[in-house]
């Protein structure tokens, strides 16, 4: 099995815009209305808002790739990136995608493995994460892996107000 990662530069932006659209509406399109999923796609990953947040030096991407193809990415934040104010002794994971034809290959957990890392390495206490009440399936994992439920916020979905679970773990 070969599992390769790569952090993206900006030369990586339609490839990250490409599978962002690919691996959020495999995801979530079955559980909402088109024009909600056109709406959030539109606006959360058009070229401009990529290119904002790879610039910003408290935001990382990755790009995951297996046997050479890509497979999913993930995005960390710390410091003022983080979507809530969580302190500076955290880093948050605010997207881990696979594709569809990747998943059940250890990719999701080699990729939280990456972030719980990188948060060690600077000395972070917490890594944590906004998941969706109604995504049963990443709750399950990120409770086996160690993750707990500290509170929820909201997320937009196009006109439709959704709500996050927040779930935390805490580092050695």
């Amino acid at each position: 099995m070969t599992i390769n990662i790569k952090k993206c530069s900006r030369e990586d932006t339609k490839i990250l815009q490409e599978i962002s659209i690919e691996t959020f509406n495999d995801t979530f399109k079955d559980q909402n209305s088109p024009e909600n999923m056109k709406a959030y796609l539109e606006s959360a990953f058009n070229l401009n808002q990529l290119e904002k947040e790879l610039s910003n030096v408290y935001s990382q991407f990755f790009l995951v790739y297996f046997h050479h193809e890509i497979a999913g990415y993930l995005k960390v934040n710390t410091n003022d990136a983080q979507s809530e104010e969580m302190g500076d002794e955290s880093l948050e994971i605010e997207r881990i995608y696979v594709k569809s034809h990747f998943q059940k290959q250890g990719l999701g957990k080699y990729l939280l493995n990456k972030a719980i890392e990188m948060a060690i390495k600077r000395k972070k206490k917490k890594i944590w994460l906004g998941v969706w009440e109604k995504n049963e399936n990443a709750i399950a994992f990120y409770k086996k892996m160690g993750f707990v439920q500290t509170g929820a916020h909201s997320f937009d979905m196009g006109d439709e107000e959704q709500t996050d679970f927040i779930m935390v773990k805490t580092l050695k």
